[in-house]
Protein backbone atom coordinates (compact mmCIF):
# COMPACT_ATOMS: atom_id res chain seq x y z
CA UNK A 1 0.00 0.00 0.00
CA UNK A 2 1.33 3.07 -1.17
CA UNK A 3 1.97 5.89 1.41
CA UNK A 4 0.46 9.40 1.57
CA UNK A 5 2.50 12.02 -0.65
CA UNK A 6 3.99 14.07 2.31
CA UNK A 7 1.73 17.77 2.17
CA UNK A 8 3.83 20.88 0.71
CA UNK A 9 4.48 23.95 2.49
CA UNK A 10 1.99 25.49 0.79
CA UNK A 11 -1.19 23.27 2.29
CA UNK A 12 0.38 23.80 5.93
CA UNK A 13 0.99 27.82 5.43
CA UNK A 14 -3.02 27.81 4.21
CA UNK A 15 -3.85 25.42 7.58
CA UNK A 16 -1.54 27.95 10.01
CA UNK A 17 -3.74 30.83 8.46
CA UNK A 18 -7.23 29.13 8.95
CA UNK A 19 -5.83 28.43 12.70
CA UNK A 20 -5.31 31.99 12.77
CA UNK A 21 -8.24 33.58 11.72
CA UNK A 22 -10.52 30.85 13.74
CA UNK A 23 -8.25 32.27 16.99
CA UNK A 24 -9.00 35.96 15.54
CA UNK A 25 -13.05 35.28 15.34
CA UNK A 26 -12.74 33.62 19.24
CA UNK A 27 -11.17 36.48 20.25
CA UNK A 28 -13.66 39.06 18.41
CA UNK A 29 -16.43 36.99 19.95
CA UNK A 30 -15.15 37.41 23.76
CA UNK A 31 -14.47 41.09 23.25
CA UNK A 32 -17.92 41.02 21.84
CA UNK A 33 -19.39 39.77 24.47
CA UNK A 34 -17.16 41.59 27.12
CA UNK A 35 -18.05 44.38 25.77
CA UNK A 36 -21.81 43.82 25.74
CA UNK A 37 -21.57 42.48 29.29
CA UNK A 38 -19.80 45.81 30.78
CA UNK A 39 -22.04 48.11 28.38
CA UNK A 40 -25.35 46.36 30.10
CA UNK A 41 -23.56 46.40 33.82
CA UNK A 42 -23.05 49.95 33.46
CA UNK A 43 -26.34 50.62 32.24
CA UNK A 44 -28.23 48.43 34.96
CA UNK A 45 -25.28 50.48 37.67
CA UNK A 46 -26.70 53.45 36.12
CA UNK A 47 -30.14 52.78 36.03
CA UNK A 48 -30.08 53.88 33.03
CA UNK A 49 -34.05 53.80 31.39
CA UNK A 50 -34.74 54.62 27.96
CA UNK A 51 -38.65 55.50 29.18
CA UNK A 52 -37.59 57.87 31.85
CA UNK A 53 -35.21 59.05 28.91
CA UNK A 54 -38.13 59.30 27.03
CA UNK A 55 -40.42 61.11 29.73
CA UNK A 56 -38.05 63.52 30.98
CA UNK A 57 -37.01 64.92 27.12
CA UNK A 58 -39.79 67.44 27.22
CA UNK A 59 -39.08 68.92 30.30
CA UNK A 60 -35.61 69.47 29.28
CA UNK A 61 -37.14 70.78 26.18
CA UNK A 62 -39.15 73.27 28.18
CA UNK A 63 -36.27 74.41 30.54
CA UNK A 64 -34.58 75.17 27.35
CA UNK A 65 -37.47 77.75 26.33
CA UNK A 66 -37.18 79.57 29.24
CA UNK A 67 -33.85 80.49 28.84
CA UNK A 68 -35.04 82.14 25.94
CA UNK A 69 -37.46 85.29 26.63
CA UNK A 70 -40.20 85.80 23.66
CA UNK A 71 -38.25 88.76 21.17
CA UNK A 72 -40.45 90.24 18.64
CA UNK A 73 -38.95 91.02 15.19
CA UNK A 74 -40.93 94.87 15.57
CA UNK A 75 -38.82 95.36 19.15
CA UNK A 76 -36.32 93.30 18.61
CA UNK A 77 -33.40 95.52 19.30
CA UNK A 78 -35.17 96.53 22.50
CA UNK A 79 -35.92 93.10 22.94
CA UNK A 80 -32.51 92.05 23.07
CA UNK A 81 -31.17 95.27 25.49
CA UNK A 82 -34.24 94.20 28.29
CA UNK A 83 -32.27 90.31 27.80
CA UNK A 84 -28.70 91.65 28.44
CA UNK A 85 -29.88 94.04 30.80
CA UNK A 86 -26.75 93.62 32.87
CA UNK A 87 -24.47 93.10 30.03
CA UNK A 88 -21.95 95.19 31.82
CA UNK A 89 -21.35 93.03 34.80
CA UNK A 90 -21.56 89.71 32.96
CA UNK A 91 -18.93 91.16 30.45
CA UNK A 92 -16.62 92.10 33.44
CA UNK A 93 -17.08 88.62 35.30
CA UNK A 94 -15.99 87.04 31.38
CA UNK A 95 -13.38 89.05 31.95
CA UNK A 96 -12.02 87.70 34.70
CA UNK A 97 -13.12 84.03 33.72
CA UNK A 98 -10.50 84.68 30.47
CA UNK A 99 -8.25 85.66 32.74
CA UNK A 100 -8.15 83.10 35.43
CA UNK A 101 -7.80 80.67 32.58
CA UNK A 102 -5.07 82.16 30.60
CA UNK A 103 -2.97 82.68 33.76
CA UNK A 104 -3.72 78.94 35.00
CA UNK A 105 -2.84 78.03 31.35
CA UNK A 106 0.89 79.55 31.59
CA UNK A 107 1.71 78.16 35.20
CA UNK A 108 0.15 74.71 34.41
CA UNK A 109 1.78 74.56 30.92
CA UNK A 110 5.18 75.65 32.15
CA UNK A 111 5.34 73.56 35.45
CA UNK A 112 3.64 70.62 34.00
CA UNK A 113 6.60 71.29 30.62
CA UNK A 114 9.03 70.70 32.98
CA UNK A 115 7.85 68.22 34.72
CA UNK A 116 7.15 66.43 31.74
CA UNK A 117 10.96 65.55 30.76
CA UNK A 118 11.31 63.56 34.15
CA UNK A 119 8.24 61.62 33.43
CA UNK A 120 9.39 60.47 30.18
CA UNK A 121 11.18 57.37 30.02
CA UNK A 122 13.74 58.09 27.51
CA UNK A 123 14.86 61.44 29.04
CA UNK A 124 14.44 60.38 32.92
CA UNK A 125 17.67 58.57 33.46
CA UNK A 126 16.39 57.16 36.88
CA UNK A 127 13.56 54.78 36.65
CA UNK A 128 12.65 56.27 40.59
CA UNK A 129 12.61 59.67 38.83
CA UNK A 130 10.43 58.36 36.03
CA UNK A 131 7.95 56.37 38.46
CA UNK A 132 7.82 59.27 40.76
CA UNK A 133 6.83 62.21 38.41
CA UNK A 134 4.60 60.00 36.64
CA UNK A 135 2.27 59.68 40.03
CA UNK A 136 2.23 63.14 40.92
CA UNK A 137 1.37 63.98 37.49
CA UNK A 138 -1.55 60.96 37.65
CA UNK A 139 -2.89 62.75 41.41
CA UNK A 140 -2.95 66.17 39.55
CA UNK A 141 -5.17 65.07 36.92
CA UNK A 142 -7.13 62.63 38.50
CA UNK A 143 -8.81 64.64 41.39
CA UNK A 144 -11.26 66.88 39.12
CA UNK A 145 -10.46 71.02 39.31
CA UNK A 146 -13.69 71.16 41.20
CA UNK A 147 -12.62 69.43 43.70
CA UNK A 148 -9.10 71.37 43.59
CA UNK A 149 -11.53 74.63 44.06
CA UNK A 150 -13.12 73.21 46.86
CA UNK A 151 -10.25 72.99 48.65
CA UNK A 152 -8.59 75.83 47.79
CA UNK A 153 -11.46 77.59 48.41
CA UNK A 154 -11.64 76.60 51.81
CA UNK A 155 -8.03 77.60 52.05
CA UNK A 156 -7.67 80.63 50.23
CA UNK A 157 -11.89 82.26 50.23
CA UNK A 158 -13.65 82.84 48.11
CA UNK A 159 -12.54 84.53 44.94
CA UNK A 160 -10.17 83.67 41.63
CA UNK A 161 -7.30 82.88 43.56
CA UNK A 162 -8.98 79.28 44.49
CA UNK A 163 -9.90 78.82 40.97
CA UNK A 164 -6.59 80.07 39.37
CA UNK A 165 -5.36 77.67 41.71
CA UNK A 166 -7.56 74.48 41.09
CA UNK A 167 -6.96 75.09 37.04
CA UNK A 168 -3.14 74.93 37.53
CA UNK A 169 -3.30 71.89 39.65
CA UNK A 170 -5.63 70.18 36.68
CA UNK A 171 -3.33 71.86 33.95
CA UNK A 172 -0.11 70.70 35.19
CA UNK A 173 -1.28 66.82 35.37
CA UNK A 174 -2.38 66.88 31.82
CA UNK A 175 0.13 68.81 30.08
CA UNK A 176 2.65 66.89 31.55
CA UNK A 177 1.27 63.57 30.72
CA UNK A 178 0.59 64.64 27.34
CA UNK A 179 4.60 66.91 26.66
CA UNK A 180 5.69 63.26 28.06
CA UNK A 181 4.34 61.62 25.26
CA UNK A 182 5.54 63.48 22.75
CA UNK A 183 8.88 63.57 24.76
CA UNK A 184 8.94 59.49 24.17
CA UNK A 185 8.30 59.95 20.64
CA UNK A 186 11.60 61.84 19.52
CA UNK A 187 13.80 61.02 17.52
CA UNK A 188 17.30 59.94 19.75
CA UNK A 189 19.88 60.77 17.35
CA UNK A 190 20.13 64.50 18.72
CA UNK A 191 20.35 63.30 21.69
CA UNK A 192 23.55 60.94 20.99
CA UNK A 193 25.09 63.73 19.00
CA UNK A 194 24.76 66.70 22.12
CA UNK A 195 26.00 63.85 24.27
CA UNK A 196 28.74 62.36 21.69
CA UNK A 197 29.72 66.29 21.98
CA UNK A 198 29.79 66.47 26.06
CA UNK A 199 26.50 68.05 26.57
CA UNK A 200 24.98 68.33 29.72
CA UNK A 201 21.41 67.15 30.26
CA UNK A 202 20.01 70.35 30.00
CA UNK A 203 21.78 70.83 26.79
CA UNK A 204 20.13 68.04 25.42
CA UNK A 205 16.68 69.00 26.42
CA UNK A 206 17.58 72.95 25.01
CA UNK A 207 19.03 71.40 21.53
CA UNK A 208 18.19 68.07 21.05
CA UNK A 209 14.78 67.62 22.73
CA UNK A 210 12.78 71.38 22.57
CA UNK A 211 13.07 71.81 18.46
CA UNK A 212 11.52 68.59 18.00
CA UNK A 213 8.92 68.77 20.31
CA UNK A 214 7.79 72.80 20.29
CA UNK A 215 5.07 72.38 17.63
CA UNK A 216 2.99 69.77 19.45
CA UNK A 217 3.58 71.62 22.38
CA UNK A 218 1.79 74.95 21.43
CA UNK A 219 -0.90 72.60 19.55
CA UNK A 220 -1.39 70.92 23.16
CA UNK A 221 -1.07 74.43 24.75
CA UNK A 222 -3.62 76.43 22.19
CA UNK A 223 -5.98 73.33 23.25
CA UNK A 224 -5.59 73.30 26.86
CA UNK A 225 -6.92 77.10 26.83
CA UNK A 226 -9.71 76.44 25.24
CA UNK A 227 -10.53 73.95 27.90
CA UNK A 228 -9.53 75.99 30.90
CA UNK A 229 -12.12 78.58 30.01
CA UNK A 230 -14.51 75.98 30.43
CA UNK A 231 -13.12 74.48 33.68
CA UNK A 232 -12.78 78.67 34.85
CA UNK A 233 -16.99 78.82 34.11
CA UNK A 234 -17.15 75.61 36.10
CA UNK A 235 -15.36 76.23 39.55
CA UNK A 236 -17.46 79.46 39.81
CA UNK A 237 -20.17 77.32 40.65
CA UNK A 238 -18.09 76.39 44.22
CA UNK A 239 -17.32 80.22 44.69
CA UNK A 240 -14.17 80.84 42.34
CA UNK A 241 -14.87 83.77 41.08
CA UNK A 242 -16.15 84.40 37.02
CA UNK A 243 -18.78 84.50 34.73
CA UNK A 244 -19.23 80.76 36.22
CA UNK A 245 -20.71 82.58 39.80
CA UNK A 246 -23.45 84.85 37.55
CA UNK A 247 -24.31 81.64 35.48
CA UNK A 248 -24.56 79.51 38.77
CA UNK A 249 -26.69 82.31 40.75
CA UNK A 250 -29.20 82.74 38.15
CA UNK A 251 -29.53 79.30 37.79
CA UNK A 252 -30.28 79.29 41.76
CA UNK A 253 -32.46 81.95 41.64
CA UNK A 254 -34.74 80.30 38.65
CA UNK A 255 -33.79 83.49 36.19
CA UNK A 256 -33.87 81.22 33.57
CA UNK A 257 -33.43 84.04 30.88
CA UNK A 258 -30.51 85.50 33.14
CA UNK A 259 -29.00 82.13 32.69
CA UNK A 260 -29.78 81.47 28.68
CA UNK A 261 -28.31 84.90 28.34
CA UNK A 262 -25.11 83.87 30.02
CA UNK A 263 -24.69 80.90 28.40
CA UNK A 264 -25.07 82.07 25.06
CA UNK A 265 -22.38 84.33 26.28
CA UNK A 266 -19.81 81.84 27.19
CA UNK A 267 -20.80 79.75 24.07
CA UNK A 268 -19.66 82.48 21.84
CA UNK A 269 -16.50 83.11 23.56
CA UNK A 270 -15.61 79.43 23.43
CA UNK A 271 -16.38 79.51 19.57
CA UNK A 272 -14.37 82.63 19.08
CA UNK A 273 -11.12 81.26 21.01
CA UNK A 274 -11.60 77.75 19.60
CA UNK A 275 -11.20 79.55 15.95
CA UNK A 276 -8.46 82.02 17.25
CA UNK A 277 -6.43 78.95 18.69
CA UNK A 278 -7.09 77.01 15.57
CA UNK A 279 -5.78 79.84 13.10
CA UNK A 280 -2.50 80.72 15.51
CA UNK A 281 -1.69 76.88 15.77
CA UNK A 282 -1.95 76.59 12.30
CA UNK A 283 0.35 79.57 11.94
CA UNK A 284 2.61 78.10 14.63
CA UNK A 285 3.39 74.80 13.24
CA UNK A 286 4.19 76.14 9.71
CA UNK A 287 1.05 74.73 8.20
CA UNK A 288 -1.11 76.34 5.34
CA UNK A 289 -3.41 79.26 6.10
CA UNK A 290 -6.64 79.32 5.77
CA UNK A 291 -8.26 80.28 2.43
CA UNK A 292 -9.97 83.78 2.52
Amino acid sequence: MESAPPRGAGSRFADEYADHRRRKRVYASLFGVAFLACVLAAGITAKFDVLTLVQGLPRTTEFLVKLVPPIGMATFSADVREWYWDINKWAGSLLNTLLMAWLATVLGTFIGGFLSFFAARNLAGHYLIYWTTRRVLEIARTVPDIVWALMFVIAFGIGPLAGILAITMHTIGAQGKLFAEVNENISPLPIDGVRAAGGSWFEEIRFAVLPQVLPNYLSYTFWRLELNVRSATIVGFVGAGGIGHDLFTSVQLLYFSDAGAILLIIVATIMLIDMLSERFRHSAIGKASFAH
